[in-house]
């Protein structure tokens, strides 16, 4: 097993009871307590969590705390790949499409690269990235402008700008977080009116979200969660979240990793 995929198992652990044991890890992953340990000092110093005498502890971000894409990129691998399967078959040959920055949506980028003659506007310089290296030679990319976050998100003015032109069919966004009161967020009030931007200038508002982001509320919301046309998300969702979020999205997709 790759050292970023324990790291992932290892977070999702700690997101579901909210502490880990290094005994428990050793015998779920099949390594060695010098291994898990190694882990253990690598997510604490990236901030991932709080490293305890025999374990960790999940660390609370505040609302405006902003993970950067390395950070966020090796947790929750299995369910990412398994919303973006799934999300990628709302996509057909000849779509014009948006796609937010984040790493479930660019995981769904490895599928979209299969996709022909597809125009995608994003704001994100990995998903560009993707679609340039190995996207079909008929599919067109239009990448904003703007500022660059954490994230590696292009936001504010300029991003903003370059969109009030365009109609897409649907918009794929990833969040920071998904509240029944907040609705979808993110931490970073730029990113928020770009995403908002792309909102308006769709037809479908598809969000694909891990359950680690439900009840976690970013410092602005994007969107109310009965905007939403789809929510991909994994089986991991609690059956008292998955009933709320129904009761909201037009339509919710349970995916199992």
């Amino acid at each position: 097993m790759l050292a970023a995929q324990r790291r992932s198992l290892i977070l999702a652990e700690l997101s579901r009871g909210g502490t880990v044991r290094v005994t428990d890890l050793v015998e779920l992953l099949g390594v060695s307590d010098m291994t898990v340990r190694r882990d253990l000092v690598s997510l604490h110093r990236e901030g991932l969590l709080e490293k305890v005498h025999g374990g960790a502890l999940a660390v609370a971000e505040p609302s405006s705390s902003e993970p950067g894409f390395a950070a966020k990129s090796v947790q929750r691998l299995r369910e990412k790949e398994a919303i973006a399967a799934r999300a990628a078959e709302f996509v057909h040959a000849g779509m014009a499409i948006a796609v937010s920055a984040g790493t479930t949506t660019h995981a769904l980028t490895e599928h979209l690269a299969k996709i022909p003659n597809l125009t995608v506007v994003t704001n994100s310089v990995w998903v560009a990235d993707v679609l340039h290296r190995n996207g079909d030679s008929t599919t067109s990319v239009l990448l904003t402008g703007g500022l660059r976050t954490p994230s590696d998100a292009l936001v504010g003015p300029v991003a903003v700008s370059s969109l009030r032109s365009l109609h897409v069919d649907a918009f794929f966004m990833g969040v920071h977080g998904m509240d029944v009161r907040a609705g979808f967020s993110t931490p970073n009030l730029l990113e928020s009116e770009t995403n908002r931007a792309m909102i308006e200038r769709s037809r479908r508002l598809i969000v694909c979200a891990d359950s680690s982001k439900w009840g976690v509320v970013g410092l602005s919301s994007m969107a109310s969660l009965s905007e939403a046309s789809v929510l991909v998300t994994d089986a991991g969702l609690s059956a008292q979240a998955s009933g709320i979020l129904s009761d909201h999205v037009d339509e919710l997709v349970l995916v199992n990793a």
